[in-house]
């Protein structure tokens, strides 16, 4: 479906695998923003307290489901998860998998990121949950990365890759893994090196796909608003995550913005800045100019099935029939998107 013009691209209407909407104003706020761009998007469930049950999950769908416009009602569609805490039973992954909109649970290591603190500390006291998770084929979300402190921030991904991930797929060879926002050429490898009958996956965004650890310092100053988890890596890794989306012809790398935003006086306030980069407004052109400048022959069809095609069939969903154009140009960002209500502009 996807075409090209000197100007302008035409692609199946995308999905964003991996996204944080938050809740209240900022949820206003992002809400239209993503609607805009995405047909589906994939809900990360790390509110303050988590969104830990199907009823948690069905009540935040409902507050999203408000803050969207009328001039995107019914073509957006948000897929919402399930946060895993040291509590959550096989009965809850009953019930999940029972909802008609819960399509994944997320696992969060504790300490490792955004309002990770109900997260886990191991694995293996989950090995029940993932167990009921690939009876039910409900799809396994994974931070991953290792959060023990004693591990460079730098390397803590590899460390998840190496120590964490191989015993997971070997425990349950059919439950759907993926591993969110991958950031290195190990957990490039280990979604590449897989068997053909494997059943992991990756999302990527696109700052990881954009920028290497330098953009943290450039200039000689910290670059509050590029810091993100995992954070960004060394040039290899990124140029590892480039080759993997435009040369992927297996369909296991897909979307996954992982937008988050944050108010500005949390990225830039006395306190430090937390992790998040908001990339949720201009996401599809930014995903666009990583494709163009890679992707040599082809890049808009390749385009097309990282951001439209490859996560939807991984989820068993259908590929959009519509569809939306992108068109070059100037496109100016804002540094700062004004919160509904107030409260201060989210930031990177």
């Amino acid at each position: 479906m996807a075409s090209a013009a000197p100007d302008r691209i035409t692609l199946r209407r995308p999905d964003d695998w991996h996204i944080h909407l938050r809740d209240g104003p900022l949820l206003e706020t992002v809400t239209p923003l993503a609607a805009a761009q995405f047909g589906r998007v994939i809900v990360m469930p790390n509110l303050t307290p988590p969104v830990a049950t199907a009823a948690d999950a069905a009540a935040y769908r409902e507050r999203i489901l408000a803050a969207v416009p009328p001039s995107a009602a019914g073509t957006f569609t948000p897929l919402m998860t399930l946060y895993l805490t040291p509590q959550t039973s096989v009965a809850d992954v009953e019930a999940a998998a029972a909802s008609p909109h819960v399509v994944a649970c997320k696992l969060y290591p504790a300490g490792a990121t955004t309002n990770s603190a109900s997260g886990v500390r191991s694995i293996d006291g989950l090995w029940p949950v993932f167990g009921a998770m690939q009876a039910a084929d409900l799809v396994l979300c994974v931070h991953g990365e290792c959060a023990d402190p004693a591990v460079d921030v730098f390397d803590r991904e590899s460390a998840f890759v190496r120590d964490d991930l191989p015993r997971l797929v070997a425990a349950f060879p059919r439950l759907r893994v993926v591993l969110e926002h991958v950031s290195t050429a190990d957990g490039v490898a280990a979604v590449v090196n897989q068997p053909a009958d494997g059943r992991l996956a990756a999302t990527v965004t696109a700052h990881h796909l954009l920028y290497s650890r330098a953009a943290l310092f450039a200039g000689g100053r910290l670059r509050p608003h590029l810091f993100c988890a995992p954070v960004l890596k060394a040039e290899a890794h990124r140029a590892s995550l480039v080759e993997a989306v435009v040369g992927d012809t297996r369909g296991r790398f897909f979307l996954g913005s992982d937008s988050a935003p944050h108010v500005r006086a949390s990225k830039v306030g006395e306190g430090g800045a937390a992790a998040g980069v908001y990339s949720g407004r201009d996401a599809l052109g930014l995903y666009a100019e990583v494709f163009e400048d890679a992707g040599g022959g082809g890049w808009v069809a390749k385009l097309e099935a990282f951001a439209s095609v490859n996560g939807a069939t991984f989820y068993g969903l259908p590929p959009a029939t519509e569809t939306v154009t992108l068109v070059r140009g100037a496109h100016p960002v804002p540094a700062v998107v004004e919160v509904v209500g107030g409260g201060g502009g989210t930031g990177g």
